[in-house]
């Protein structure tokens, strides 16, 4: 089967992984996470893409972020494997590519999923055991969330901010959500619809954006259209 084009569709947050090779990691130092930031942060502003949340994890980095045209969020993931792998190499020398193949995305519906998926990639620390507190994780934009600092890659979305009327408010009622947790359906749901390339949103309203998408956005049913629907019975008077 012909893998699906890349997803991009402006104004709609994607929630994106991109992992990377089999023994590999994608910062061994402090050094190599501020230099993965500073080339997300100079892409992300040359091409238009808001950061609402990420996650700076040993073998893939996260994202869920709003591209403004339906190119900016592969250009900005282009130009983040041009800049930051090219300055991996040299530093650590070595060669050849860091990715395990391309990014993996899904565009979601913001008024179902985007909370959620910020928890998926803010906890993810705290989840794996990496971390005691889910504030603890420093190469992820949960500090700036809990209003621990101010991180210059994010870009907050409305639903944040519809949290709470005060910074105070806002900040406690997140980490209410993160040690809430997520349920296992819901992160195996989001899990397989990042890896799948299918939109997390109601089919009718995917179905609208397939053309803004230039692809599909949710599978086609399986097996095959019964026999009654492909021939008409017949009849007798």
């Amino acid at each position: 089967m012909a893998r699906l084009p890349r997803l991009g569709v402006a104004g709609w947050p994607h929630l994106v992984v991109q992992r990377v090779h089999d023994g590999q990691l994608l910062a061994r130092d402090e050094q190599d996470c501020l230099a993965i930031l500073e080339a997300l942060r100079e892409a992300s502003r040359q091409y238009g893409l808001s950061i609402h949340a990420y996650c700076l994890a040993p073998d893939h980095l996260h994202l869920l972020a709003t591209p403004s045209t339906d190119e900016a969020l592969s250009l900005v993931m282009q130009a983040l494997g041009r800049r930051y792998v090219a300055a991996y190499n040299r530093r650590h020398e070595r060669q050849g590519g860091l990715w395990a193949g391309r990014y993996r995305s899904t565009v979601l519906d913001p008024a179902q999923y985007l909370l959620d998926g910020m928890a998926l990639v803010e906890s993810h620390a705290w989840r794996a055991g990496q971390v005691s507190r889910v504030e603890d994780d420093v190469w992820s934009s949960v500090r700036h969330h809990l209003g621990i600092k101010t991180d210059p890659l994010i870009s907050d979305h409305a639903l944040f901010w519809g949290l709470g009327n005060t910074p105070f408010e806002r900040d406690a009622a997140w980490r209410r959500r993160l040690e809430a947790g997520l349920s296992a359906p819901q992160i195996e749901r989001m899990a397989q619809a990042m890896h799948k390339g299918w939109a997390l949103m109601p089919e009718e309203a995917a179905s609208k954006l397939e053309t803004s998408a230039g692809r599909r956005l949710v599978p086609r049913p399986r097996g095959r259209p019964r026999k009654s629907l492909l021939v008409p019975e017949n009849t007798t008077d």
